[in-house]
């Protein structure tokens, strides 16, 4: 097979970089970063005006004894900047996204990068958009406890095992339940309010974790969480194959996560299912917001269109430039938003629940001050995201939100 470049999309600009000179596609779109967060590295580079908050790495303590580390074996980490006034008692914490791997040379890569260790992973990091400390950039959250959970564990959060032959560990669900328990220690067992977010690999952790973030504050405790970017569907992609589906079955396979799935739906699906949330979101009986682009960036060039759905490259100049689509890959497009908006109706109709679904061709929309709540942010009804989800936290209403089909919205940050 032919050698292949990685490319990744970061706010419209495309990168691309030679790994390794001999990475075949159909291994390496297993384990592509898609992650919003490191798009922001340095203090320089965030796009606010107020200056930004830097917050510093906390690494597991006794994570060896726990097992609660990283793909290499490295202790798993989290940042926390503490909250202040009338948020001292809440609580928001956001776990991280990244990918998945889902055999050994995509998690041995992964290992090399703060995807799979500690070693690599920034000693502090911007805090923007939902995780701000400015109320003129997070007006509902700015003031509360925040804490970001670091991905390293190429699994959603979800494996408890290793592969003691390649050197792997798989302990994603120990770095969760450990760092939960250093939180709670830390005050946020007396939490009033809390909200478990999540970007990505990392939102759909958000939903899996959901009950057990519930369960482990006080039953007074005002709970919800937020899945962003994190509604991966199982579609049919260009060649008529459904490749996450195979990715995800490689995954749950390699990783052993079957155990840890959620048991009333492997009671009525196979694990691979039970990795989609459109087979999980209906038993989550913790209120659950579902922000999604209908077009997902990320969706649409790394599993939809990808080099193995598209080997002859037919939709190349589509996927990284709407303006060179025709009229029947367009069709494609709209008829995943139209599969997707369907997967989410009867979640829609529960009372609890909220949804924010604009038509933008975009991926992590909560991790940016650019997408989450400046002058210029994505809205759909004049209601910017930040907004719609504050409403329906404090339950203000006006939180079931579905735009109209592309190219209506002119308010979007699209990807592509």
């Amino acid at each position: 097979m032919k050698k292949l470049l990685w490319s990744l999309t970061l706010f419209g600009v495309i990168l691309i970089f030679p790994v390794n000179g001999v990475m075949e596609y159909d291994k390496m779109e297993k384990f592509t970063d898609f992650n919003g967060t490191n798009v922001y590295q340095t203090e320089n580079n965030v796009k606010s005006k107020a200056k930004v908050t830097m917050v510093g790495l906390t690494l597991i303590k006794n994570a060896a004894l726990r097992s609660a580390v990283c793909l290499d074996g490295s202790p798993g980490g989290y940042h926390f900047h503490p909250g202040s006034g009338s948020g001292a008692k809440n609580w928001l914490v956001h776990l991280e996204g990244g990918g998945w791997c889902s055999d050994t040379e995509s998690c041995e890569y992964s290992k090399r990068t703060s995807h799979g260790s500690s070693k690599h992973m920034e000693k502090k990091i911007p805090f923007t958009g939902i995780l701000s400390d400015k109320a003129s950039e997070n007006p509902d959250f700015y003031n509360w406890n925040r804490v970001k959970v670091r991905y390293c564990d190429g699994g959603s959060f979800m494996g408890d095992n290793e592969n003691k032959d390649a050197k792997l560990q798989f302990r994603g669900k120990r770095i969760w339940t450990s760092v939960m328990s250093d939180l709670l220690s830390n005050g946020m067992e007396h939490a009033k309010q809390g909200l478990l977010s999540g970007c990505s690999a990392g939102g759909l952790a958000a939903i899996f974790q959901c009950e057990d973030f519930k369960s482990s504050l006080m039953s007074s405790t005002r709970v919800k969480c937020l899945s962003d970017a994190g509604f991966f569907v199982d579609a049919t992609d260009v060649s008529g194959d459904r490749s996450l589906r195979q990715l995800y079955t490689d995954v749950i396979e390699f990783q052993s996560i079957t155990n840890n799935l959620p048991n009333d739906c492997l009671n009525r699906l196979n694990p691979t299912s039970c990795f989609f949330p459109q087979n999980l979101i209906n038993q989550v009986k913790t209120p659950l917001f579902i922000l999604n682009a209908a077009y997902d960036s990320w969706q649409i060039q790394e599993s939809l269109t990808s080099k193995s759905a598209d080997p002859t490259g037919s939709w190349a100049d589509c996927t990284f430039n709407l303006a060179k689509c025709n009229e029947s890959q367009i069709m494609f497009f709209q008829e995943f938003r139209i599969h997707m908006v369907n997967l989410l109706g009867g979640f829609k109709e529960q009372r609890k629940n909220g949804v924010f679904l604009n038509s933008c061709f975009s991926h992590c929309q909560t991790e940016s001050h650019d997408t989450w709540y400046s002058k210029n942010s994505p809205s759909v009804k004049n209601k910017r995201i930040a907004v719609a989800v504050g409403d329906w936290f404090f339950e203000r209403g006006g939180a079931k939100i579905i735009d109209c089909a592309y190219p209506c919205d002119k308010t979007c940050r699209n990807l592509i």
